[in-house]
């Protein structure tokens, strides 16, 4: 078994980093590639949708991101205890008509012990911005590490 560190039970320290980790590769937008910080029988809520399994999650994100063009995310731990979670995030997309949204989401996290996602609880809503409220915009890929966080951007 494959392990994905930082492993549980988390620290401050080492929670912060899973959810950094975490934020960087959704940022890549790669199905493939955030796939494999799951279980193979991992089980999300997103939304009003559930979803099973590495394979459900890449179809899920590919659909995702041929949805919501130009995305950039930002997460925030929220707290944390011993394999758990609670990350809060908020992401900047438009569709293919070129409305801006915002959404803004809450996640609750299980891990097991390897470091890998074994559940995933999302509740997201979606906000209309003007492209000109936009607070993300660095290349695509990860958030550059002098970019603010959340908290400092007042989100």
């Amino acid at each position: 078994m494959t392990e994905r560190p930082p492993l549980p039970p988390f620290t401050i320290e080492t929670a912060t980093r899973k959810v950094r980790l975490a934020e960087n590769a959704w940022n890549s937008r790669d199905p493939e590639k955030v796939a494999l910080a799951y279980t193979e029988d991992s089980r999300w809520r997103n939304r009003a949708e559930f979803i099973q399994g590495r394979e459900e999650i890449v179809i899920f994100l590919k659909r995702k991101w041929a949805r919501e063009l130009d995305y950039r995310l930002v997460k925030e731990l929220w707290g944390f205890r011993e394999n758990r979670m609670a990350v809060r995030f908020k992401y900047e997309w438009h569709d293919d008509s070129g409305n801006w949204y915002r959404s803004h989401g809450n996640e609750l996290w299980e891990f097991d012990g390897h470091g890998l996602m074994r559940r995933r609880e999302a509740s997201i809503n979606d906000t209309p911005i003007l492209e000109s409220e936009r607070k993300f915009r660095w290349d695509q890929g990860p958030r550059p590490e002098d970019h603010p966080g959340l908290a400092a951007l007042g989100l």
